[in-house]
């Protein structure tokens, strides 16, 4: 099968099986998002919404979250990991923030991707979820799945995303990185996994990759 019939027909299943895509972070603004996606870069969605809460009692916007000292930001974000490199990046974007866009964020990708700690995945998350441009922010799960599903041959995160925006239309590119990911999160993990019973890898996964995952279970 061609990699674009095959894309076509995975977007049918995703359609059928993750109708609804709810932004899986738990934000107000553009503000809270991009924090928010910055905090998630090594860690899962519901730890970082479980510390939003009280680092955004302590700043909820650029001008406040200035204001706050590396230690406090870092004292509340640790549970996330990676705190030392994040409270830095969280305080310093702040203040570029407020000194060079009057506290606001950016709409734009190359100004967000030069912001401390935000990468071209960071800024196409906000661009795509806050601003609604299109974008197809690529995690490790899509990464993976893309390989596994013969999408992509997996080289780099880079290559993955310019394949995927190939394959399917630009207008689904916002709705499907988020249907990707909820669907291996529900039918398609990383690991233990049968692909021959899954409702995507049974037939898109080739017999070479089924052969391979089923020696590591």
């Amino acid at each position: 099968m061609k990699r674009d019939e095959k894309a076509r027909r995975i977007q049918g299943i995703l359609d059928d099986r993750i109708p609804e895509v709810p932004i899986p972070l738990d934000h107000k603004d553009p503000f809270t998002l991009l924090v928010a996606v910055l905090l998630s870069a090594q860690c899962t969605d519901v730890r970082v919404n479980q510390v939003t809460p009280a680092l955004f009692a302590l700043a909820d916007n650029a001008r406040d979250m200035a204001r706050v000292s590396v230690g406090d930001i870092r004292a509340v974000i640790r549970p996330c990991g990676l705190s030392p490199q994040k409270s830095k990046a969280i305080r310093s974007l702040s203040e570029i923030l407020v000194e060079n866009y009057g506290g606001a964020v950016p709409e734009s990708f190359d100004q967000l991707e030069h912001l401390p700690g935000v990468g071209h995945k960071t800024a196409s998350v906000v661009m795509s979820q806050a601003f609604g441009h299109p974008a197809f922010p690529v995690d490790t799960h899509i990464h993976r799945l893309a390989a596994r599903w013969g999408l992509s041959n997996g080289r780099s995160v880079v290559h993955t995303e310019r394949d995927l925006k190939k394959l399917f239309p630009i207008e689904f590119w916002n709705k499907l990185h988020l249907q990707i990911i909820y669907f291996g999160r529900q039918y398609c993990p990383a690991r233990s996994h049968d692909l021959t019973g899954c409702p995507i890898c049974s037939w898109a996964a080739t017999k070479k990759r089924i052969a391979e995952e089923a020696k590591r279970r």
